[in-house]
C-alpha cells in the first residue's frame, strides 16, 4: 500500500495538472469498491471546477470550487494514470504501484477535462472515490484517524498519553492509523532504525528521550522520501515520468541478511513479521 510520500507526490503530480480545471465527463466502468460509487456520482461530480488537489494521511481529496469534494484512496493497487492529448508522451503513470501495461479491463474510473484525463485502475479494487458535500463532512469522514507526524498535536505530551500503560509494540503503533496517520510498513521499519528502536519493543518500556527520537525521525524520514519523490518499489512514477529514489536511501527494508550500514555496527539485518506485515531491524544496534 502506497504511505505518506507516495500519495504527496500523486497530489503534487494531480495538482500540477488539473487545478482550476473543468470536468467534463465522468465514466464509471465498475461501481464495486470497497466503498460502492453511487449512480449519481458522475452528475454530482460533472462541470465541478477543481479549486486545487490536497492530501491528508493516505487520502487525496480533489477540492471543488462549490465547497465540496472527491475523496480518493488507492487501496492496495489503485493506480491513477494521466493521459494528456497536448504531450507527445500521453500516458503517465503517477502512482506507486504503476505499470505502463496494466490490464485496461482494470481502467474502473476515468475523468475528463478539455486535453486531460485520469484514469484509475485498480485490479483487486480496494481504493475507493467518494462525494463529500462539504468540509464539515470531510472532518466528520476523516475524524477517525490520528495527526500526521507533521502535525504539531504529533508531540511528546500526545505520545506519552497514548504510551501510558500500553503493553502493545512500537511497530504496531506507528502502523496504526488511528495513533499517527499516514506511516505504514516501509517507514514504520526506517523509523525505528533510526531511532535505535526494536520494533517488538514494548511501548510501556520507552521513556523521554525515544518519544523525541520517534517525533523527530518520523518527520525527518518522511521529509526525506518526498525531496527525493517518494520509493519506487515497483514501477512508481511521478507526472513528469520520474522514479522516486528514496528505496537507494533504504537502511533496513527489503535488507534481509545484509550487513547494517550504521557506522561501527556489526549486526545484520533480519526480517520477522509482525502482524501479517513483513519488518526489517538490525540484530545489534536496535534495542
Amino acid at each position: 500500500m502506497p504511505e505518506l510520500p507516495e500519495v504527496e507526490i500523486v497530489k503534487q503530480s494531480l495538482d500540477k495538472k488539473i487545478t482550476n480545471k473543468i470536468i467534463k465527463k465522468v465514466i464509471i466502468r465498475n461501481r464495486n469498491f470497497r466503498i460502492k460509487i453511487p449512480p449519481k456520482f458522475e452528475e454530482l461530480l460533472t462541470n465541478k471546477v477543481i479549486k486545487k488537489v490536497s492530501r491528508f494521511s493516505k487520502y487525496v481529496t480533489l477540492n471543488f470550487s462549490d465547497g465540496s469534494y472527491c475523496l480518493i484512496h488507492l487501496g492496495m493497487s489503485g493506480t491513477i494514470h494521466l493521459f494528456d492529448r497536448t504531450k507527445k508522451n500521453k500516458f503517465t503513470n503517477t502512482s506507486f504501484y504503476s505499470s505502463q501495461n496494466l490490464p485496461k479491463k482494470h481502467n474502473h474510473i476515468e475523468i475528463q477535462f478539455d486535453n486531460i484525463k485520469i484514469i484509475y485502475n485498480d485490479p483487486r479494487r480496494f481504493g475507493f472515490f467518494q462525494y463529500i458535500e462539504n468540509q464539515k463532512k470531510l472532518e466528520k469522514r476523516l475524524h477517525h484517524l490520528g495527526p500526521e507526524p507533521f502535525s504539531k498535536l504529533f508531540n511528546l505530551k500526545y505520545i506519552r498519553k497514548s504510551f501510558l500503560n500500553k503493553k502493545k509494540n512500537i511497530k504496531n503503533f506507528l502502523i496504526d492509523q488511528k495513533f499517527v496517520s499516514g506511516i505504514g510498513n516501509i517507514y514504520a521499519s526506517e523509523i525505528l532504525f533510526f531511532c535505535k528502536i526494536n520494533p517488538f519493543q514494548k511501548v510501556i518500556n520507552l521513556n523521554k528521550d525515544d518519544y523525541k527520537k520517534i517525533v523527530f525521525f518520523s518527520r525527518e524520514v518522511l521529509n526525506k522520501a518526498i525531496k527525493k519523490g517518494g520509493s519506487s518499489i515497483r514501477n512508481f512514477k511521478n507526472v513528469s515520468g520520474k522514479q522516486g529514489n528514496y528505496q537507494k536511501e533504504f537502511k533496513v527494508y527489503f535488507r534481509e541478511n545484509l550487513e547494517c550500514l550504521r557506522n561501527r555496527c556489526i549486526g545484520k539485518i533480519k526480517k520477522k513479521v509482525i502482524t501479517n506485515r513483513s519488518t526489517f531491524f538490525c540484530n545489534k544496534c536496535q534495542k
